[in-house]
C-alpha cells in the first residue's frame, strides 16, 4: 500500500461515518443544538466537508466542489460563499440549516470523490512538497492531508455523539 492508498482509505472511513451520522435524520434533528449552543449535526458535517473541500482543492489547484458543482446554490445559506466555518459565531452555526440529510451526504460524497481523484495522481515523494510557508516549520502536503483527516474525524465523531444523544432522548 502506498501513501495515496492509505490516505484514500482514511478519507473513505470519514465518508462512511458521515453517511451514518446523518442518514435518516429529520431537519429538526440536523439543526438541534443539544445544550442550546453546541454545534448542530448539520453544521458539523457541513463544516468538516467545507474544510476538506477547501484544503484539498487548494493543494490540487482545482475549484472547490462547493461552487463548481453548485452546492453553494443548493444549500442556499445566508453565509458568504467562501465560508468554511472557522470563526463562526453561534448565529453562524444557526444559519447552517439543512432540511434533507441527502444534501449533506451528496456534498460530502462529491468532495470525497474529488479528494480520491487527486490522491490517485500523487506519488509518495509528493507528500514532502511544501504547501504552506506561513507556519514554522512549513506545512507539507502530507501534513496538510493528515490534518484534514484529523479535523474531519473529530467533527464526524462529534456529529455521531450528538445523534446518539438525540436518539436516547427520543427513547
Amino acid at each position: 500500500m502506498n501513501g495515496s492508498d492509505l490516505l484514500a482509505d482514511a478519507f473513505g472511513r470519514i465518508r462512511d461515518e458521515v453517511r451514518d451520522a446523518v442518514t435518516g435524520l429529520r431537519a429538526d434533528q440536523l439543526a438541534e443544538r443539544i445544550d442550546g449552543s453546541a454545534n448542530s449535526i448539520a453544521w458539523l458535517v457541513w463544516h468538516l466537508t467545507r474544510v476538506q473541500d477547501d484544503h484539498v482543492a487548494e493543494v490540487a489547484g482545482v475549484e472547490q466542489v462547493w461552487t463548481a458543482a453548485g452546492f453553494a446554490t443548493r444549500f442556499a445559506l445566508t453565509l458568504p460563499t467562501a465560508s468554511i466555518g472557522y470563526g463562526h459565531t453561534s448565529a453562524d452555526v444557526d444559519a447552517v440549516r439543512v432540511t434533507d440529510p441527502d444534501l449533506l451526504v451528496g456534498y460530502h460524497e462529491a468532495v470525497h470523490d474529488q479528494t480520491v481523484r487527486y490522491l490517485s495522481t500523487l506519488a509518495d515523494g509528493d507528500f514532502d512538497r511544501v504547501v504552506d510557508e506561513r507556519w514554522e516549520p512549513p506545512v507539507t502536503l502530507g501534513v496538510r492531508l493528515v490534518s484534514v483527516i484529523s479535523d474531519d474525524l473529530q467533527h464526524v465523531g462529534q456529529a455521531t455523539l450528538v445523534r446518539g444523544i438525540l436518539e436516547r432522548r427520543a427513547g
